[in-house]
């Protein structure tokens, strides 16, 4: 769905609504407009493929809708809130609260076990030890990491550190999951699996999921694609 203006009412199920949204980056002595008014609605629930060639403004696009950058100008409502007008304080506690991240590269912790990366941000967001602990452990357990607990995250195969960082990504069950890349640095077996147990979780969690991906078998899986053409978000229809 791409509105003009937004209304609570039009859009009652609407997790995130985005209005003319801009982003560039200063290159010498040249300005690229990356993002141009975009936008966009997202209803919780929802999955979303954001697909297309490297450079146009895909992971740019992610980082704006996970908070951890922000936009040049236009509105961006997250639940109902204007997320734009919080602090970096603000921001950081909504993001460690609402927002699960997966990407290509883990960015785990390789000298802390499975279950310690699982729980940080369980620990970031105040929960006591035993209350982070359980939460990952059972996290872990569901995405099939159930021997895997307590192993160093360096002792895991690709696929089974993909499981970790996409535990730790849902241990406070975020409204929202985004993934850039999840499955780019796995073989055909495990990109499978992974995009399984992201659908799964998706209808389990009834979480929002929006993922950039060169991968068009994960990308059909989705109820949404989109790309960007020129900074513009266009739908794609179809197969």
């Amino acid at each position: 769905m791409v509105d003009t203006e937004y209304d609570k009412e039009a859009a009652p199920n609407s997790l995130i609504v985005v209005r003319n949204l801009s982003k560039g980056f200063d290159n010498s002595d040249t300005r690229i407009e990356i993002l141009k008014n975009i936008n966009l609605d997202l209803n919780a629930g929802e999955t979303a493929a954001v697909i297309g060639a490297s450079g146009i403004g895909k992971s740019t696009l992610l980082h704006i809708l996970g908070t951890l950058d922000r936009p040049d100008s236009g509105t961006f409502i997250f639940q109902g809130k204007d997320v734009l007008l919080f602090d970096n304080k603000e921001l950081a506690r909504f993001r460690n609260e609402s927002i699960g991240f997966v990407f290509q590269f883990h960015h785990l912790l390789p000298e802390f076990s499975a279950v310690e990366n699982t729980m940080m941000p369980a620990l970031i967001k105040g929960l006591s030890k035993k209350n982070a602990q359980e939460a990952a452990e059972e996290i872990l357990v569901r995405v099939g990491l159930k021997d895997r607990l307590y192993y160093r995250v360096n002792k895991l195969s690709g696929g089974e550190q993909q499981r970790v960082a996409l535990a730790r990504a849902l241990v406070l069950e975020p409204v929202l999951l985004l993934a850039d890349e999840p499955t780019g640095n796995l073989d055909r077996k495990n990109s499978a699996q992974i995009h399984n147990l992201l659908l799964e979780l998706n209808k389990e969690l009834s979480m929002t999921l929006v993922v950039v991906t060169h991968n068009m078998e994960l990308a059909s899986y989705m109820s949404r694609k989109l790309t960007i053409t020129e900074g513009q978000l266009v739908e794609i229809s179809g197969d």
